[in-house]
């Protein structure tokens, strides 16, 4: 739990949630979009694997958490308040911020990133049959520094709709990696995977 003298500063994770735009309508609100976040991912750290169960997380911690955080909320945020706020929130502002929160904890950031891991894996539950006779499923793409122990980018996609190569280009696209080496899987070697003929480097026939 967080300690009573907490105090927000440029790199803390408070500070990054904050950034994050807040796409509800102000009528009605009764918690920082941050705070809901923040209570959101202690909670998925503590083990919560539902709205519910991140109920139960807020009510328990409702009052240490906001004399830490020095905020005046009269009661804690239900499962319907967290699912109303994650139909509304944005999921690439949200992996924008907690990617750019992660590197900032790394000394002098981007610069000392040597080589990163890209890894694809399918959510678990998320296969579904097609009508061709194939699946469809929910897959989730991470950059991985092993140097660090640490998941610089990630990004969830669905196959019918999107392919690990794509997804991967985008990952890259956003961060400054001159002279990172990148590991990746044999799929991300083919010819379509880059833009241009000076970015593909030699090729042998």
């Amino acid at each position: 739990m967080l300690d009573s003298a907490f105090a927000a500063t440029d790199l803390d994770l408070i500070s990054f949630l904050k950034a994050i735009p807040d796409a509800r309508m102000r009528r009605g609100v009764r918690f920082p979009a941050w705070y809901l976040l923040l209570v959101a991912v202690l909670g998925i750290l503590s083990g919560c694997k539902s709205l519910r169960d991140l109920e139960r997380f807020s009510i328990r911690h409702h009052s240490a958490l906001t004399e830490a955080l020095g905020v005046e909320l009269r009661r804690p945020p239900s499962d319907s308040s967290f699912r109303y706020f994650f139909h509304q929130v944005d999921v690439a502002e949200l992996c924008a911020a907690i990617r750019d929160w992660t590197i900032a904890q790394i000394p002098g950031g981007a610069a000392d990133l040597d080589q990163l891991v890209c890894d694809g894996k399918t959510l678990r539950g998320s296969i579904e049959p097609t009508a061709g006779g194939g699946s469809a499923f929910i897959a989730q793409v991470t950059l991985y520094s092993a140097a660090l122990g640490v998941a610089i980018s990630q990004a969830c996609y669905a196959t019918g709709e999107n392919h690990e190569r794509a997804v991967l280009r985008q990952l890259l696209g956003e961060l400054d990696l001159e002279g990172v080496l990148i590991q990746a899987d044999a799929l991300h070697t083919q010819r379509p995977f880059f833009g241009s003929s000076r970015s593909r480097g030699p090729t042998s026939s």
